[in-house]
C-alpha cells in the first residue's frame, strides 16, 4: 500500500512526545565499532586517510558526481569553492535558503546580488538572473531548494551566454536525480551538507563535487592551508578537512540510504493523503522527472485556511509540534545585504511571498505513522 514504511521495527516512542522538525538518522552502533577499531589500529584520523579516500570513490559513482573533495561541513564547501573558482565582483544569487549560503559569498570578499524564485519550485528564476547580470557578474550561485533541482538546462545556457561560472548550493538535494541523472552532474561546482539533520549525514561534513581534475586539485589544495607538498604553498588557503571518523560514518550511512529514502518517501505519501482536502494548505509538488530525497515537507499556507503561517506554527507548538518556517527571514532582508539595491523587497515579491506563508513540517525516517497522523489530525483541527 502507498506510505507503507519498510525496513527495521521503529524504536517505542509515546505518542504524545514532542515532535521535532527532524531527528537524524544513525546506523546501527554495532556496525560502527568495527570502524572505528580500524580507526585506532591505523592511527590515521585526517589527511586523506583511507576512510576518506573509499567515501570520496563511492560518492563520486552514487551521486554521478566526475570528481569528489569531502570538506568539513557545507559552509566550507562553499566557501572552498567559491575561492577555486576565482571569482571577483557579484555574484547572481537566491535570497531564499539558509544564510550559510549568502554569508559564503560575503566572506570571500564576493557581493550576493538577489534574484527573485519561480512560484512552482521556489528556487532561483532563470529570467531573474538573466536581468540581474551586470559587467561585473562573475558567477551564479543556484540553490536545489528542498532538494529540488534548479532549472539547470536555462542556468546554464545563461551561464555560457555570459561567460560566468556555475556554483549549485545542493545542501537538500543528496542522492536526488532528475531525469535519471544525478544533480551533482552539472554546474561547475556543486556543494552538499552532510550535517545531522540532512538526508544524509556524517554528523557534520560535506562535499564539493567538480567537473574536472583540475577543479578538484583547486579545491583540494584551498581546503588543506593552499598545500600542495611538502615544500609548496603556492596559495591560500583554510581547514577544511573531513576527518576519518566522520568518513566512515558516511561509509555506513551510505550502505543505508536507500532505507532513508524510503522512510522519507513513505512520511511524504502520508502527509499528501491526510492533508489533500485542507483547503488552504498546498504541499509544494515534486516535479517531473525528478527522483527525489523527501528532505523536507514544505506547505504554502493560503488564504483559505483560517490561520495565518504564522498562527498555525503557534498552534501546532501548543500540540507539541515543532514545525519551522524554512525559509524566513529572506536573506535579503537581515542587516548586512538589506541596504544593497537588489534587496528591496519589490525586486523579490515571489520570495517574499513563500517566506510569509511557508512551514516544513516534521519529517525523518524514524517518524511512525501514528505520529503523522497525529500532525495532520492538528492541523485539520486548526
Amino acid at each position: 500500500m502507498v506510505g507503507a514504511r519498510t525496513g527495521p521495527p521503529l524504536p517505542e516512542t509515546p505518542l504524545d512526545d514532542p515532535i521535532y522538525v527532524t531527528r537524524p538518522f544513525l546506523p546501527p552502533l554495532a556496525e560502527f565499532v568495527p570502524m572505528l577499531e580500524r580507526i585506532w589500529e591505523r592511527r590515521v584520523l585526517t589527511n586523506s586517510g583511507p576512510f576518506h579516500q573509499e567515501l570520496e570513490a563511492r560518492l563520486a559513482s552514487f551521486l554521478d558526481a566526475p570528481h569528489v573533495s569531502l570538506t568539513t561541513n557545507g559552509m566550507l564547501a562553499l566557501s572552498v569553492a567559491l575561492e577555486a573558482a576565482g571569482l571577483e565582483g557579484e555574484v547572481v544569487t537566491t535570497p531564499y535558503s539558509f544564510v550559510a549560503t549568502t554569508h559564503s559569498v560575503l566572506l570571500e570578499k564576493l557581493t550576493p546580488v538577489f534574484a527573485d524564485v519561480a512560484p512552482h519550485d521556489l528556487n532561483i528564476d532563470p529570467a531573474a538572473i538573466e536581468a540581474a547580470i551586470t559587467p561585473r557578474t562573475t558567477a551564479i550561485l543556484g540553490v536545489h531548494c528542498y532538494g529540488n533541482p534548479c532549472d539547470v538546462v536555462a542556468i546554464e545556457a545563461i551561464a555560457a551566454r555570459h561567460g560566468l561560472t556555475v556554483i549549485y548550493d545542493a545542501a537538500h538535494a543528496f542522492g536526488v536525480r532528475l531525469h535519471g541523472r544525478g544533480v551533482f552532474a552539472h554546474g561547475d561546482y556543486s556543494c552538499v551538507s552532510f550535517h545531522a539533520t540532512k538526508a544524509f549525514n556524517t554528523f557534520e561534513g560535506g562535499a564539493v563535487t567538480t567537473g574536472t581534475a583540475a577543479a578538484k586539485l583547486a579545491v583540494d589544495g584551498r581546503k588543506n592551508f593552499g598545500i600542495v607538498d611538502e615544500v609548496r604553498i603556492p596559495t591560500v588557503g583554510t581547514n577544511a578537512k573531513m576527518s576519518e571518523m566522520n568518513a566512515a560514518m558516511g561509509l555506513l550511512q551510505l550502505d543505508h540510504f536507500g532505507h532513508v529514502r524510503r522512510e522519507r518517501a513513505r512520511v511524504d505519501a502520508l502527509y499528501r493523503a491526510g492533508l489533500a482536502d485542507v483547503a488552504g494548505i498546498a504541499p509544494l509538488a515534486v516535479p517531473l522527472g525528478v527522483e527525489p530525497n523527501h528532505s523536507y515537507f514544505p506547505v504554502l499556507v493560503g488564504d483559505g485556511f483560517p490561520r495565518s503561517r504564522d498562527g498555525l506554527y503557534e498552534h501546532l507548538k501548543t500540540q507539541g509540534i515543532y514545525s519551522r518556517r524554512y525559509f524566513f527571514p529572506l536573506l535579503s532582508s537581515l542587516p548586512m545585504y538589506r541596504d544593497t539595491p537588489s534587496a528591496d523587497p519589490a525586486n523579490l515579491p515571489v520570495a517574499g511571498d513563500a517566506a510569509a506563508r511557508v512551514l516544513c513540517l516534521p519529517i525523518y525516517p524514524d517518524l511512525a505513522d501514528p505520529q503523522v497522523e497525529r500532525i495532520v489530525a492538528a492541523i485539520r483541527a486548526a
